[in-house]
């Protein structure tokens, strides 16, 4: 039961007049109980406003929660259930709904990984020596080609349903066997991008269409980049 300032108001002054918690009680204005409880919060803090309870208290340390960051951090595609048996094995008996709660306070936030090409140490290296070599000279061009579906697409689509609408036609991506694909070919340099080339429809970029592309796209793109 909540009792109100104004109620706790007027039982402390009731209080202060010489009453006791039952000849108030027998007021009727609120439970014996609560009465004592306001009276005892005043003679302690000297307030009429309730202490705020300090709720179900913590189940782990500073310290516990640093060593679940380390584990998180030591492989970040952990789960929560895998680092919940982490935790237990250093003494911490937590349930996957706590760990990650306890993640989630030290701002790692469980996201989709981005993907990027797979890149050895050669290939950085060399990427890097590459950049180093052109950063001042600005004459670089770079081109790729690239497809795209002209119906659907390659990737997932979230839909939010009911379960019962699995099947309904405005929750369902239509798909059909063998979609139309485009390919194009594009190229960009520090002063813009380039000249553009759609390939016809179900072509796929081979060596005489790169060929072709490059004496005729890319070699004429090159004086005015």
């Amino acid at each position: 039961m909540v009792i109100s300032k104004e109620t706790r108001g007027v039982i402390i002054a009731l209080h202060k007049n010489g009453l006791t918690g039952k000849s108030i009680a027998a007021r009727k204005i609120a439970p014996q109980s609560k009465i004592y409880c306001i009276i005892k919060n005043f003679k302690e803090r000297g307030s009429i406003v309730a202490k705020k309870a300090p709720g179900r208290p913590r189940k782990t340390s500073k310290h516990q929660d640093r060593l679940l960051k380390v584990f998180q951090l030591r492989d970040r595609a952990t789960s929560s259930a895998e680092l919940a048996q982490e935790w237990q094995q250093a003494g911490v008996s937590a349930s996957a709904r706590t760990v990650r709660r306890a993640v989630l306070e030290q701002g790692l936030d469980s996201r989709r990984a981005a993907k990027k090409p797979l890149l050895s140490r050669k290939n950085i290296r060399d990427r890097l020596i590459l950049c180093k070599r052109y950063r001042v000279d600005c004459k670089v061009i770079f081109s790729d080609e690239s497809p795209f579906r002209l119906f659907g697409t390659s990737g997932k689509q979230l839909v939010r349903r009911r379960q019962v609408e699995r099947y309904h036609q405005s929750r369902l991506m239509p798909t059909v066997k063998h979609p139309e694909t485009i390919h194009v070919w594009g190229c960009f340099s520090a002063k813009g991008v380039g000249s553009l080339t759609v390939l016809p429809k179900n072509t796929a970029m081979n060596k005489k269409w790169y060929q072709n592309v490059l004496r005729e796209q890319l070699l004429p793109t090159v004086p005015e980049q």
